[in-house]
């Protein structure tokens, strides 16, 4: 097999893992962090863009026989493609946070009451729990989360408002049908003779339902960072209101809430006080070190069957043995890209090139630069230029071509798009200098040198801008991964 009909048979796979669901259990890295997430001793998983978080989402939802062994239900609380079901939310927000709380736990709930129905978890808690939300219309026999969601937003704005309305209608044989009977707090006696119930008198006869049934439901959250990414402030109280969910939650032994959240998100959260934090231990943060980054790429190469033919690999081998892992990766990428005794290795390259101002590195950025490679290889076969030289798949003069690609791609669909406030003041860096002052901030932004500031930190905070220098003396430094797309120059600006 030639080099070029090599390469077009090859891939890195796709940078998002809804995309690639039925590839990632090839690959996936199964670190600590995952047997700990898999085993049940973690319920917020957060992690930068990229990090990996939608992976386990995705790797959970497959092993969903697994977990079945387990005696652990899986419920899925938000669609994991196209449009986010939570992003209805947008247009009509609940109004104060009590009725936010109720929304989540109805919803929550309600999915809870659906998980019995299908598996037939037939005990009388569960039966007592499907009633009361059948009566209520919040369970129905044609399910959608879309659906259910609207439903649940009618009732919480109705119900769990400052001032709970409770209405009664008649059926056409004259029988009362009352409504509203599921109430925010504990009824009266009055009210629960007549039938009404808190929603956590809910939650409790779905605990009792699945200690009977001797189940746990796992109920998964991810993509809460694109279903609100269009205002801060309401994904501010819609996340705190679920994390009060599930600090109230927590008490259950066999109802978990699985949430997956960006660190950035969380830190926003957080940061103007948030006391439920306290309450939050069972939690990691996603971290990928270069030896794990390298097991990362491994593993994708490993999964093309041309590669492993061509070049005779040992999948189990390299696999077993870290230094076989750094040597295929050299056998098939150059020593360097710029050489030099002072110049970093391939792999330190990739590594520096993908990373944000906070120097971290996540694979979808490294993802996305190696299929650009790839790219720009085959181009380079189809001009005729000559393949790289010896084993090696990648000249290395296509490193460079290929990192524009991730540039653009990072600052447009991950800066611009979510944080579209700041779009105009870094566009304003096209073709400047990657390290500048505050006094050189001040004269492009056309700002006082308060105002530059409060802008400049604006920018390290979502990663764009990495400060250095004094703290009398600041600079702000542009990392390599936006350089390109604004078309930067190296160097430090003059005053």
């Amino acid at each position: 097999m030639d080099r070029m009909e090599l390469l077009k048979k090859i891939s890195f796979g796709a940078r998002v893992a809804e995309e690639e669901t039925n590839e990632l259990g090839k690959y996936f890295v199964e670190t600590d962090q995952w047997d700990r997430i898999f085993n049940g001793e973690i319920d917020v998983i957060k992690g930068d863009k990229g990090a990996g978080k939608s992976a386990i989402y995705s790797l959970l939802s497959a092993k969903s026989d697994d977990l079945f062994d387990k005696r652990i239900l899986l419920i899925t609380a938000e669609e994991p493609r196209g449009t986010p079901v939570f992003k209805e939310l947008i247009t009509e927000p609940p109004a104060a946070e009590a009725e936010f709380i109720g929304l989540w736990k109805l919803y929550l709930l309600s999915l809870v009451g659906k998980k019995f129905q299908e598996f037939g978890i037939n005990n009388e808690p569960a039966n007592q729990l499907i009633q009361h939300l059948s009566d209520q219309g919040l369970i129905q026999q044609s399910f959608e989360l879309r659906k259910l969601l609207k439903i649940v937003r009618q009732y919480a704005k109705r119900y769990f408002a400052s001032t709970i309305e409770t209405t009664m209608t008649l059926d056409p044989s004259g029988v009362p049908i009352f409504t509203g009977k599921i109430t925010p707090g504990e009824p009266r006696a009055d009210e629960t003779q007549a039938g009404y119930v808190s929603v956590d008198n809910l939650a409790d006869l779905a605990e009792q339902a699945l200690k009977k049934a001797n189940f746990q439901i796992w109920i998964l959250l991810d993509r809460l960072d694109v279903a609100f990414a269009e205002t801060h402030d309401l994904e501010k109280n819609a996340l705190r209101a679920l994390f009060r969910v599930y600090r109230d939650f927590s008490a259950l032994d066999h109802i978990k809430l699985k949430v997956f959240l960006r660190t950035d998100i969380w830190t926003r959260i957080v940061e103007s006080g948030f006391r439920e934090a306290s309450h939050i231990t069972r939690d990691i943060t996603l971290t990928w070190s270069k030896n794990a980054l390298l097991n990362l790429i491994i593993k994708r190469i490993l999964k093309n069957a041309a590669i492993v033919e061509a070049d005779k690999i040992d999948r189990e081998a390299v696999l077993k043995s870290f230094p076989a892992q750094n040597e295929l990766f050299y056998k098939l990428f150059p020593a360097q890209v710029d050489q030099g005794a002072k110049k970093p290795s391939t792999f330190d390259w990739i590594i520096t090139r993908c990373a944000d101002a906070s120097d971290k590195t996540v694979p979808r950025e490294v993802i996305h630069l190696l299929n650009s490679i790839r790219e720009q290889e085959i181009a380079r076969l189809e001009r005729g230029e000559a393949p790289a030289p010896d084993s090696q798949l990648f000249d290395r003069s296509v490193f460079k071509l290929a990192l524009p690609a991730v540039s653009q791609g990072k600052l447009i669909s991950n800066l611009f798009a979510e944080y579209p406030e700041l779009k105009s003041t870094i566009q304003k860096l096209k073709g400047e200098k990657t390290e500048q002052t505050l006094e050189t901030l001040a004269s492009l932004f056309n700002q006082t040198l308060e105002k530059a500031s409060k802008s400049a930190e604006s920018l390290v905070s979502i990663g764009f801008f990495q400060k250095r220098g004094s703290r009398d003396n600041p600079t702000f430094w542009v990392p390599f991964l936006y350089r390109d797309a604004l078309e930067m120059i190296q160097g430090l600006a003059d005053d």
